[in-house]
């Protein structure tokens, strides 16, 4: 999309100034499907942060994250420009890419379809 669903950024505002994880939401970006639940940005950071700071290989890049000056997330009164996934999974035929659910950040602008939940397959 290349102006960001009203909606969309609606939604993601409400996750933000409730620092609530508990929207699931399903998008379309560039053809892939990700499914999972909202995070504020920066409820985000944090736990990427710490997963990178606890790895031996990638520990420096930790500071990235929870150093950055957005580290808080949004300025008050700024639109998000970004969804903040957890335990999300890429959606790929019958399987959730990674099982155990990733962290992903998209732009809104990217969005071509969402929906409101978390999709799951199953095969009973």
């Amino acid at each position: 999309m290349s102006n960001p669903d009203e909606l969309l950024v609606a939604i993601s505002a409400a996750v933000e100034s409730e620092r609530s994880n508990q929207m699931a939401l399903t998008v379309v970006v560039g053809g892939a499907v990700i499914t999972g639940r909202l995070a504020p940005e920066a409820v985000w950071r944090e736990r990427v942060a710490e997963v990178l700071k606890n790895s031996d290989r990638l520990g420096p890049f930790s500071d990235v994250f929870a150093g950055s000056p957005r580290a808080k997330g949004p300025a008050r009164g700024e639109a998000p420009t970004h969804l903040h996934f957890h335990l999300a999974r890429i959606l790929q035929g019958s399987l959730g890419i990674p099982e155990t659910g990733g962290m992903y950040r998209v732009a809104i602008k990217d969005v071509s379809a969402w929906t409101v939940g978390d999709l799951t397959y199953t095969d009973r």
